[in-house]
């Protein structure tokens, strides 16, 4: 990716000395959220919101128009109904909070304790499969009955021991979706749909590209039959997992009891399915996208689209250029791009216009304008593009901006995915040899690692105890078996580990 044209970041470290401390520094500058005072929880900004409230609305939109509706289940789900589903209870086992007591009382010390033990446990949810599925078996009792399509937007809990912002945190903010279906065909139609959704979703408004394909099976979700996932590639070349659709047979509707009279009137039990994703797409975002400068949106999930900052050097020019601004802001909004108003917003603080110029550019707001006593003369207004050089502006007249906004809007968005495809395809790499594999792989400074590596596109021999050699040598793990590209066609091989018989190759990375 492009670096800053200044000689001096605004960001430190820059993200080639410490990629892991940028992030945070980015999250910080951008005044996007921050560390709660519970343990592995985040508080989340407005600024980090607003973000998130965008992806919502779009992905909202997209999954009503593939017919599914919105409701909510309870946050607390009976210990019982999670001892229901082995497999699934056992992958999320230690990552689970319970909640054993309801009320608490002063002891002889004056201190408050739990009191009253619950007759059951509940756990906090870490994903609601087997809650959802109590209400579903209500439901369902006829072929007539199906399809399900639902999603809920709602917080889960999963007790996270390396928190950091976003990424991975106790408390995180998602959707899910679970829906039954009277046929395996329609279950694993439905799987791959969603999946589909969210790989238009991270292209068309998240400017990532995302390699999608099936997980391994010591990758899939617990107690699913199929996982698919999409997969993005950020700036310290490892992967982050953006988003999951599950197919998961009938093995939840036999522990939940989702049964339904067939056409033919047997008895049957329904074929479900579940997807989601998260905050992490923020974090996603801020890490495919961002320079040492901060934060650098796609306009198509920004909170604002541009901020224009009034340059008043002078008190007697202040409220003329004000005027203008307002003037400028109210005609941008009238414009509309990809079917709604333009947000603008005219920073009309009582600060020099150097800092609040840099405290823009650290949010990653994708148009900047600047507005002076000498524009109000010339009718032309100095605009800045986040994608490119702080110093990088052009003039434009009034109208000319007001025009063109939406073009340059759009000329952004799809520069930052062009770059950003540019940057994943220049780390990915076919490989066929172990040694030339784990060079891959191995830092060249043990002690503090550069970035390194990338995606590895490498042939195996379908064997976990080839996957857990690797994570345990390289901490990398198979990331997808890819669906088919041009670009990679299946095709017969060894693997790259034992020299076995391999059908395709599959995504090696190290992970988030």
């Amino acid at each position: 990716m492009p670096k800053s044209d200044v000689a001096k970041s605004a960001i430190t470290p820059r993200r080639e000395e410490d990629f892991p401390e940028w992030y945070q520094q980015v999250v910080r500058a951008g005044d996007m959220a921050e560390p709660s005072d519970v343990r592995g929880c985040m508080v989340i900004k407005p600024w980090g919101y607003g973000i998130w409230e965008n992806m919502q609305r779009a992905l909202d939109a997209m999954f009503k128009a593939t017919g599914h509706r919105n409701a909510y289940f309870p946050l607390f789900i009976p210990l019982s109904y999670m001892q229901k589903e082995a497999e699934h209870v056992e992958g999320f086992a230690k990552e689970c909070a319970v909640v054993t007591h309801h009320r608490l009382e002063l002891n002889a010390e004056g201190k408050m304790v739990p009191a009253s033990p619950l007759t059951e446990p509940l756990v906090v949810r870490p994903t609601s499969e087997t809650i959802i599925g109590a209400s579903y078996a209500k439901w369902v009792q006829s072929y007539r009955d199906l399809p399900i399509l639902i999603n809920q937007w709602a917080n889960v809990v999963r007790w996270e021991m390396r928190p950091r912002v976003f990424l991975r945190t106790t408390e995180f903010l998602w959707q899910e979706g679970h829906t039954v279906h009277e046929t395996e065909a329609e279950a694993r139609a439905e799987t791959r749909q969603m999946l589909d959704v969210y790989e238009t979703f991270a292209r068309d408004f998240l400017a990532v590209p995302v390699y999608t394909g099936e997980k391994s099976e010591s990758e899939r979700f617990p107690g699913a039959v199929q996982t698919l996932c999409i997969e993005a590639m950020v700036q310290d070349r490892k992967a982050i997992q953006a988003g999951t659709s599950h197919f998961l047979g009938q093995n939840f509707s036999r522990s939940s009891g989702i049964q339904f009279q067939t056409r033919d009137g047997q008895q049957e039990f329904g074929w479900t399915t579940s997807w989601g994703a998260s905050t992490r797409l923020v974090g996603t975002l801020i890490m495919m996208h961002g320079d040492d400068d901060g934060l650098i949106l796609p306009p198509r999930i920004a909170p604002t689209h541009i901020v224009i900052v009034p340059v008043m050097p002078k008190p007697e020019t202040r409220a003329a250029v004000l005027a203008a601004a307002n003037e400028l802001a109210t005609q941008l909004r009238d414009v509309r791009w990809h079917g709604a108003p333009l947000e603008v917003h005219v920073d009309g603080r009582d600060l020099g216009g150097g800092a609040k110029n840099w405290e823009w550019i650290k949010k990653g707001v994708p148009l900047r304008v600047e507005l002076g006593p000498r524009d109000l003369e010339s009718g032309n207004v100095a605009v800045s593009r986040r994608d490119e050089g702080v110093k990088a502006k052009q003039f434009l007249q009034v109208q000319e901006l007001v025009s063109g906004a939406g073009a340059l809007l759009e000329a952004m968005q799809q520069n930052l995915f062009a770059r950003a495809l540019t940057f994943r395809d220049a780390h990915t790499r076919g490989i066929d040899t172990k040694e030339e594999f784990y060079d891959f792989f191995t830092p060249k400074n043990p002690a503090k690692p550069e970035i390194h590596g990338g995606f590895a596109l490498a042939h195996w021999n379908g064997s976990r105890e080839v996957e857990e050699q690797v994570k345990s040598d390289l901490k990398v793990t198979i990331r997808c078996i890819p669906f088919d590209y041009a670009a990679h066609p299946p095709e017969a091989g060894r693997c790259v580990i034992t020299g076995e018989p391999s059908k395709r190759r599959v995504l090696w990375a190290k992970s988030y």
